[in-house]
């Protein structure tokens, strides 16, 4: 286990908080991270891989109108993703994760490597955006230890700019 991941799960188990995550690009491999220990399930019951577009709106209701303004890969959509994992898994923090992971599928406003992440709490939410670079395993292992880190800003500093 990664000190990063130790962190977050002794933080939430003292909270009495429960997690979900929302991931597209990384296809449950962030749930994949949160359920290596034993006794996750006491802090994350679900998790949701929506890698098309039909399953943000169907199970995230992900608005079609910014799936076809801004795109799956934008601050918009992961927000919305984030918001309705929360809303859906009763959880008190919920990730979502949406990019480029390659080695195609990458534009000039959006080349490989591009990922947002989203995270809401039941008072906000919150997204940023990283371009990370390498092969498509590469990318999307780095985009879970930078959603874990996210997570863990808030967790430990309840402040994110």
């Amino acid at each position: 286990m990664t000190p990063l991941l130790h962190d977050i799960t002794t933080q939430l188990t003292q909270l009495g908080h429960t997690v979900t995550c929302a991931e597209s690009c990384t296809g449950g491999l962030l749930a994949a991270e949160f359920t290596r220990l034993p006794g996750s399930s006491n802090w994350f019951q679900m998790g949701y891989v929506t890698y098309s577009n039909q399953a943000k709106q169907h199970l995230l209701n992900v608005n079609h109108t910014t799936l076809n303004h801004y795109g799956a890969v934008s601050e918009e959509c992961v927000r919305e993703m984030a918001l309705g994992a929360l809303i859906d898994a009763k959880a008190d923090y919920a990730l979502s994760i949406s990019g480029i992971a390659g080695p195609e599928g990458g534009s000039v406003e959006k080349p490989v490597g591009t990922v947002w992440f989203g995270l809401a709490t039941k008072q906000r939410i919150w997204a940023r955006k990283h371009l990370f670079s390498g092969s498509r395993d590469q990318i999307r292992a780095q985009a879970v230890i930078f959603a874990l880190q996210f997570l863990h800003q808030y967790l430990y500093r309840k402040q994110i700019s």
